[in-house]
C-alpha cells in the first residue's frame, strides 16, 4: 500500500508506455511542451470535464470524477464514468459484484470508464492500461468489479470497448509498480529514434536524432561548444 504523497498520476503510465523517455522527461526533469495535437486533446478533455453530471435513461453520466489506488499508488481523473442502473429483475446473483449503491440515488449501479483521446487507436497498449487503470482505481473506491470500458477516439468519432481481461489486469498493475521504480530512480533514458517521435510535442526538447545513439543531452551540448572553440575556425 502506498501514502498519499506516494500516488503517481494515471497519465504517467500512458507516458511510461508509449515512451520511457518522454515519461522521464514530464515526470521526472518537470519538462513539458504543446504543440497542435496535445492542444487538441487537452481541450477535449476539459470540454469533457467542464459538464454537469445528467441522467440518460438508465444511464448517469458523471464527468471528471476523481480516482485514487493507494494499492496501486495512482491518482487522477476519469473524463466520464457512466453508471447504469441495475435492473430490477437481476439475471443471476452473481452480478451483485459489478453494482453498489451511489449517494443520492435509489437502487444499484454499475460503473463503466470512458477516456477520450484526440487521435485514433494506437499500435502499443498505452490507452487500454490507463483505461485499466482507472478501472482498478473504481473497483478499490467502489468496492465493485468492473468488466469493461471504453475509448472513444476523435479522429474516428467511434468508441472502442476494452475488456478489462486478467491479462491486461496484470499488465496494468505491473506497469504500475515498474512506473513507482522507474521515477524513483530518477534517471531519464537516452534517446533513441522512431517514426512516431514526429508527432511528439517533446522532440524539441528531447533532440531525439542529436541526442540519440547512446548520448546523453549534457554531452551533445558539450561536443557543439568544443567544436565552436576550435582554433582558425
Amino acid at each position: 500500500m502506498y501514502i498519499e504523497d506516494d500516488l503517481l498520476p494515471i497519465s504517467a503510465l500512458q507516458h511510461f508506455v508509449f515512451c520511457r523517455r518522454q515519461c522521464a522527461l514530464i515526470h521526472i526533469e518537470g519538462i513539458w511542451d504543446e504543440n497542435r495535437l496535445t492542444a487538441e486533446g487537452r481541450i477535449m478533455h476539459e470540454r469533457a470535464h467542464s459538464q454537469e453530471a445528467e441522467m440518460c435513461g438508465d444511464c448517469r453520466i458523471v464527468r471528471g470524477l476523481r480516482l485514487r489506488s493507494l494499492r496501486l499508488g495512482l491518482i487522477g481523473v476519469a473524463d466520464v464514468v457512466e453508471f447504469y442502473k441495475r435492473p430490477y429483475k437481476q439475471a443471476s446473483a452473481d452480478d451483485d459484484k459489478f453494482y453498489n449503491e451511489i449517494p443520492g440515488l435509489k437502487g444499484r449501479w454499475r460503473p463503466v470508464p470512458v477516456e477520450y483521446k484526440r487521435g485514433k487507436p494506437k499500435a502499443d497498449h498505452s490507452d487500454e492500461a490507463q483505461l485499466c487503470a482507472q478501472a482498478l482505481c473504481l473497483e478499490e473506491m467502489l468496492g465493485v468489479s468492473i468488466e469493461n470500458g471504453f475509448l472513444f477516439y476523435g479522429t474516428v468519432r467511434r468508441r472502442h470497448q476494452v475488456d478489462f481481461t486478467p491479462s491486461l489486469r496484470e499488465e496494468t498493475e505491473k506497469l504500475s509498480f515498474d512506473l513507482h521504480a522507474f521515477l524513483k530512480a530518477e534517471k531519464t533514458p537516452l534517446a533513441k529514434y522512431s517514426k512516431r517521435c514526429d508527432s511528439c510535442s517533446m522532440i524539441d526538447l528531447c533532440m531525439p536524432e542529436s541526442a540519440g545513439s547512446g548520448r546523453d543531452v549534457q554531452e551533445y551540448i558539450v561536443s557543439l561548444l568544443a567544436e565552436e572553440e576550435k582554433p582558425g575556425e
